[in-house]
């Protein structure tokens, strides 16, 4: 996989087949396509939770296994230097997570036009995730705005209870971890529904049960979650 020398790196889980698209099926259809050699631009937008960063991890992860690609989380950079999207021009694929954190400050905008410049002029594959469509964000940069606008737009809908439920066991069998449904019934009564809280439970209670060598009964996720 190629890695820019940015300190970040993919979650092992982020994939095609770990993610469940619910009512996105359209959505994972044109991200996927794209990245099995697709050209142009995507861009995703919704709540938190809602499946985005996944998304672009799992594109980035799948274009990284015979091209270069790049994932980069502006929320993490948002406060540097806006030249730092100059050193991704001739990747094969770049993935710009929360970009609402940088639309509208001139430098960013700019920064932002000639790596999509480039990518239309290459041929390659930009995938964006915001919180918002591009019409909604305050951009400084009109010409910025209107190549964002002709992108292939998706709102991202956040799974219902039965789609949660499945997310959820289906994460769990990906660790190789036994998840009862009396458990997975517990966790969604007594705790917050979207998916970043029902994953990092599962990462704790997952942790918890390797190091006592127990099963994930709800007696032992009380215990663990603390009531």
């Amino acid at each position: 996989m190629q890695q820019l020398p940015l300190g970040v790196r993919l979650r092992d889980r982020a994939s095609f087949a770990s993610f469940v698209a619910g009512a996105n099926a359209l959505a994972v259809r044109e991200v996927g396509a794209l990245a099995a050699g697709g050209r142009g631009v995507v861009w995703l937008h919704g709540a938190a939770g809602a499946g985005k960063t996944h998304l672009l991890q799992a594109a980035c992860a799948r274009v990284a296994e015979d091209a270069r690609a790049g994932y980069l989380p502006l929320r993490e950079f948002a406060r540097g230097d806006a030249a730092l999207l100059d050193g991704w021009h001739g990747l094969d694929c770049v993935c710009v997570d929360d970009l609402q954190m940088v639309a509208g400050q001139r430098p960013w905008d700019e920064a932002l036009f000639r790596l999509h410049r480039d990518i239309d002029e290459r041929g390659a594959r930009l995938i964006v995730a915001a919180s918002a469509p591009p019409g909604a964000l305050p951009w400084a940069l009109p010409d910025i705005a209107s190549r964002f606008a002709a992108a292939a737009i998706f709102a991202l809908q956040p799974l219902d209870e039965a789609g949660r439920m499945q997310a959820l066991r289906l994460r769990a069998q990906l660790r190789g971890v036994d998840l009862p449904d009396e458990t997975v019934r517990f966790l969604q009564r007594h705790y917050p529904r979207d998916m970043q809280t029902l994953y990092r439970l599962l990462d704790t209670l997952d942790d918890a049960a390797l190091a006592a060598q127990r099963r994930l009964t709800v007696p032992f996720v009380r215990d663990v979650l603390g009531g």
